[in-house]
């Protein structure tokens, strides 16, 4: 009962430099695709960020889609939408597993994704994920993004040295330490 559940929500990160995101919608099922957005334009709008749209085929797409854009463009984060509502076959197991774990692959390797794409049972749960003014995993989804590119700035500074690595980019020279033992 998703309804009686409160759940806590992190308090929106605050940015001095511009955000931009990029959104990529699966919009197979078109009204649920624009709830889904709309909640995730005001998420952010509301961080003060600014964004893209691009629509792909289905959900197999976005992360192809977030992979081209990580490569070719200069987005902060991305955030991925879209429904897949089970069938009668086993494509959605296919459909579900793959999109997710190729977001979550992305997102090991640095990319800053929320992923809003909706994995349910029947239209019903997905109207109400992507209601607006209800759970809206769009906006969820955006949030995830912020969040991310936020710890990403947070922690994207010079790397300090770690085991036989030196602090600095400078390579130290073992020996005798008269003079300038620098290379």
């Amino acid at each position: 009962m998703a309804g009686q559940e409160t759940h806590y929500t992190l308090p929106r990160p605050a940015f001095d430099k511009p955000v931009k995101l990029l959104i990529v919608v699966a919009p197979f099922y078109r009204d649920i695709a624009d709830n889904l957005i709309k909640g995730a334009e005001a998420e952010i709008d509301a961080c003060g960020a600014t964004h893209e749209i691009v629509e792909v085929p289905g959900a197999l797409e976005v992360p192809t889609a977030i992979g081209i854009a990580d490569r070719r463009s200069n987005f902060d984060g991305y955030v991925a939408l879209g429904c897949v509502i089970r069938g009668e076959t086993t494509h959605y197991e296919t459909v579900c597993n793959d999109s997710s774990r190729a977001l979550q692959l992305m997102g090991l390797q640095g990319l800053c994704i929320g992923n809003g794409i909706l994995t349910v049972e029947n239209r019903a749960q997905a109207e109400v994920r992507a209601d607006p003014q209800d759970q809206n995993k769009g906006g969820g989804a955006a949030a995830a993004a912020l969040h991310l590119v936020a710890l990403s700035r947070k922690w994207g500074g010079p790397r300090k040295g770690v085991g036989f690595l030196p602090d600095a980019e400078e390579i130290r020279i073992a020996g005798d330490n008269k003079g300038d033992p620098v290379a």
